[in-house]
């Protein structure tokens, strides 16, 4: 085909598939430099081919390795029958790839596709050139890049795909008002909930305000109405079949009969759906996201009918935690000035094009991310990129008016300069962003070499980060996971990796019998069950009763137990006592926790003394701390030379202490900790190799990860 010379007019289907042909292989390529990096490196290579970037990754690979296995145990939490499992295991079926190139490269692709609608809407306008540069700069935005990489298998590859598209068919119905778009939009939404079901607040908003649109602007035309109708019986909580069936006998309804429907008629349709809606329970996931993002009510985390107070789990969530704004505007457009201008260019947008203002609920959850945390930017990344189309559309249209005249040839190499200079930050980010592996090739294999002794119904004991590769890896339970883990969940795994051995096996056996029990009784908490069962009056005395070595059980063994210690979960080692350390009666912490894990960085040859980089000074020849001017004293300097062999060097030196510094050879690194955090399970059986052989057995002996087995 031969283009348009000036090809900013051109808004012809020919152009707009290659347009988006070239949108999207610019993306794909954007993506495959982080693989071309990563292939560089053998440790992030599992069964020749590169692991995934993902904790929650796991989840799905789990479950559409059970749907190809064609079974998963009874209560194992796998993500069985879940939407990206189902669409993993249905490329599988077709595709003669192998299983983790198929969940390493699903997100290259899949995300992607973000270009289709952000040109297709800006098409809509006769503004497909502008488009297209706004779809270069959302596929590779710092954010959505991010959560979209190649590696990163998660829901993510189409959270924004999906809405958007909900939003094309928005701005199509109002500006052609045609009966195909009609059907279109509820059928983007029931997609939507499928493969992400906490889209529901997204798309209650979305509906809402197309409703409300509908009022202003287009209250005389029915086919809004039944729009209307019709997306709200997708949202409601009845079985795809039936809504769809519903969505399709309506559609044709209004097709062929549309002079014989009133008013009348489609007020109470509306009414009907919106009662169906109520009755469906369609208000309880709205209310469950703006409590626990918003507000972070702590009912939401340890639920209502929870016996005890724990630890708030959104406190240690990186993701949910409020963010600077300068980091929230390069996130969501690469750069501030970029940001600055988008905003503009999207208020100039809904002002000379109404429909636009249907995009405010996905850009109303992004901005969201001030409050409820950076997870949240992804979602205003291509509303803004359309924003600053629009205002290079509008920048040119103002020299225009302005006579500033341009050739079509100066005009067009203006508009690459700008193309290029805007989406610089990306690029330069995608270059400097090398994110790692979840596990490296030896955790992986460590976890892979565990299924041949684990049986599918054991348990394996580990921090909820892990849960997910665990069970992916080794085929077994887990009692917390990335989707389990709540306050009232962390706590038995906290417990286990920071108290002390004995209580550490009590509360092994005990959490996991509970657990499995907990599926048929319906606990609704897990601890309320245990003292009840024990007849303690409190939480805090039936602890205490865990220290007893001789504690008798009052259930029966019914699996084994297993748990892992891998060296990562060393630095995170205070946000994961903290639960723990949280008195289940009270809400209040037993003590003040005392951690950190550094590095030296210089040396004073004069007198010794050692700095690290958390700002620590170690001096008196390794006898006491400096911090900030105050010295503290330390207990003991325990000299690591071998996690695997436990070969350690403890020197005593204040026994009235309560501070210890190691130094771990094997990693040249330092951890400061307090005596309690010192006699943990985790800290005497990971880095000292101190276990007790009465109550564990060791099953793998690693620097990067030990398992013990449960003899209890």
């Amino acid at each position: 085909m031969k283009l348009q010379q000036n090809f900013t007019d051109n808004n012809s289907i020919k152009y707009t598939c290659i347009l988006i042909f070239i949108a999207f292989a610019f993306s794909v390529l954007c993506r495959l430099y982080w693989v071309s990096w990563a292939s560089e490196f053998y440790e992030f290579f599992f069964n020749d081919q590169l692991m995934i970037t993902t904790n929650d990754g796991y989840a799905f690979a789990e479950g559409a390795r059970d749907m190809i296995a064609g079974f998963h145990q009874p209560n194992d939490l796998s993500y069985f029958g879940s939407s990206l499992s189902t669409l993993t295991y249905w490329i599988y079926s077709i595709l003669p790839f192998s299983f983790e190139s198929i969940i390493l490269y699903m997100s290259t692709f899949f995300a992607s596709l973000i270009v289709v609608p952000i040109i297709l809407i800006a098409r809509e306008y006769k503004l497909t050139t502008y488009g297209f540069i706004a779809a270069l700069l959302a596929s590779i935005a710092n954010s959505y890049y991010n959560r979209t990489m190649s590696g990163y298998y998660d829901t993510d590859m189409l959270v924004l795909v999906l809405p958007m598209l909900i939003l094309l068919s928005f701005i199509r119905l109002t500006i052609n008002k045609d009966i195909f778009t009609l059907l279109l939009s509820p059928i983007f939404i029931m997609i939507y909930l499928w493969w992400y079901p906490s889209s529901y607040s997204l798309n209650f908003a979305m509906i809402g305000l197309f409703g409300l649109y509908t009022l202003i602007l287009h209250r005389k035309e029915k086919i809004f109405y039944l729009a209307i109708a019709l997306m709200i019986i997708a949202l409601s909580m009845l079985a795809w079949q039936y809504k769809l069936a519903l969505i399709v006998l309506l559609f044709a309804i209004f097709a062929f009969k549309e002079e014989k429907i009133n008013f009348y008629m489609i007020w109470a349709l509306i009414f009907a759906s919106i009662l169906i809606l109520f009755i469906s329970g369609g208000l309880d996931p709205v209310l469950y996201q703006l409590k626990f993002y918003v507000f972070k009510a702590a009912d939401v985390q340890n639920l209502k009918d929870a016996a005890f107070i724990y630890f708030n789990v959104n406190e240690t969530i990186m993701e949910i935690n409020t963010i600077d704004p300068e980091v929230f505007m390069q996130r969501i457009s690469s750069s501030v000035l970029v940001f600055l201008l988008s905003f503009v260019g999207f208020i100039l947008f809904c002002k000379d094009h109404k429909s636009m203002l249907l995009a405010l609920p996905i850009l109303a959850l992004g901005f969201m991310a001030l409050r409820a945390g950076l997870r949240f930017t992804i979602y205003a990344v291509p509303v803004m990129a359309l924003g600053f189309g629009y205002f290079l559309y509008v920048f040119f249209h103002f020299l225009e008016k302005k006579q500033i005249k341009l050739s079509l040839k100066n005009k067009n190499i203006l508009l690459i300069l700008i193309t290029f200079f805007s989406i610089s930050p990306a690029l330069m980010h995608i270059y400097s962003y090398k994110s790692s592996t979840v596990f490296t090739s030896y955790e992986a294999q460590i976890l892979n070499n565990l299924k041949s002794k684990a049986q599918r119904e054991d348990y394996v004991i580990a921090w909820w980060d892990y849960g997910y590769p665990i069970r992916y890896y080794s085929d077994v339970k887990t009692l917390i996971d990335g989707g389990k883990h709540l306050g009232k969940d962390n706590f038995f795994s906290s417990f286990v990796l920071s108290k002390e051995q004995t209580p550490a096996a009590n509360m092994a056996r005990l959490s996991v019998e509970y657990t499995e029990k907990s599926f048929s009784e319906h606990y609704p908490d897990v601890l309320k069950a245990m003292v009840k069962d024990y007849n303690q009056t409190n939480a805090t005395s039936f602890l205490e009763s865990l220290n007893d070595k001789n504690f008798q059980f009052d259930t029966n063994k019914t699996r084994d137990v297993y748990i892992y210690m891998p060296y990562r979960m060393l630095r995170i080692m205070p946000v994961v006592a903290q639960f723990a350390n949280t008195n289940p009666d009270s809400g209040e912490q037993e003590k003040s926790l005392f951690f950190s894990q550094a590095n030296a960085i210089a040396q004073d040859k004069t007198t010794g003394s050692v700095m690290l980089d958390n700002g620590v000074e170690i001096i008196n020849d390794f006898r006491a701390l400096n911090l900030e001017g105050t010295t503290i004293p330390l207990k003991a300097f325990v000299d690591i030379e071998s996690i695997t062999n436990g070969k350690f060097y403890y020197s005593e030196i204040d026994p009235k202490a309560q501070i210890y510094l190691l130094f771990l050879r094997e990693y040249k690194s330092f951890v400061i900790l307090d005596e309690s955090l010192y006699n943990s399970a985790y800290i005497q059986m990971f880095l000292l190799n101190q276990y007790d052989q009465d109550l564990f057995e060791q099953i793998t002996n690693d620097a990067r990860a030990k398992i013990y087995r449960l003899k209890r």
